[in-house]
């Protein structure tokens, strides 16, 4: 018999660094900037363009390129598109696109209409953090727009493993689309 090898991968360490964002309730939203500077911008599913957008992102971005280019730079630049009229609107009277890449964008200086989502905890991964950041939130309501008191929850970063993980205040027992009754 002939056969691939397939390795198993080394199992990060649980208890490691990890760093707890509010999870923004909006859309899912991603722009490109290859070498040559060309542009593409994207849902969590497809590429989007003006006319055929997801809650007027691709417009936003196209009208901003040039300041979106010079702060972001080459690359793939995830966040979430969140505010007036997209989802829990958070009481917001504009758009904004949180960038997800925390500690990349740590202290840099974003145009107009780009944020970063807030970091409510770095440190070693406990539940209790997790749950910790998750009352703040309901009884402080959410951090990313001041007074909006039904945020939506918390994403977890856990840098060992490189992967993330949500929880949230209302119904997170239950699978997506799952019915809340």
């Amino acid at each position: 018999m002939t056969q691939e090898f397939v390795k198993f991968d080394k199992i990060p360490r649980l208890n490691r660094d990890c760093i707890v964002t509010e999870k923004i309730d909006g859309t899912n939203a991603q722009i490109v900037f290859n070498e040559e500077a060309e542009m593409l911008v994207g849902s969590r599913k497809r590429w989007i363009v003006p006319g055929d957008d997801n809650y007027g992102f691709a417009k936003w971005a196209h009208e901003n390129r040039d300041d979106l280019f010079e702060a972001l730079g080459f690359g793939t630049h995830f966040g979430e598109w969140w505010g007036q009229g997209i989802q829990r609107g958070y009481g917001m009277d504009r758009k904004v696109f949180s960038l997800f890449n925390t500690t990349r964008w740590k202290d840099v200086p974003l145009p107009d209409g780009v944020d970063v989502v807030p970091v409510m905890y770095e440190g070693k991964f406990t539940t209790y953090h997790v749950r910790a950041c998750l009352m703040d939130l309901r009884d402080e309501g959410s951090v990313a727009s001041s007074g909006f008191m039904q945020p939506e929850g918390v994403v977890v970063f856990h840098v060992a493993s490189q992967h993330l993980y949500k929880a949230t205040l209302l119904n997170d027992e239950k699978h997506k689309g799952e019915s809340h009754e």
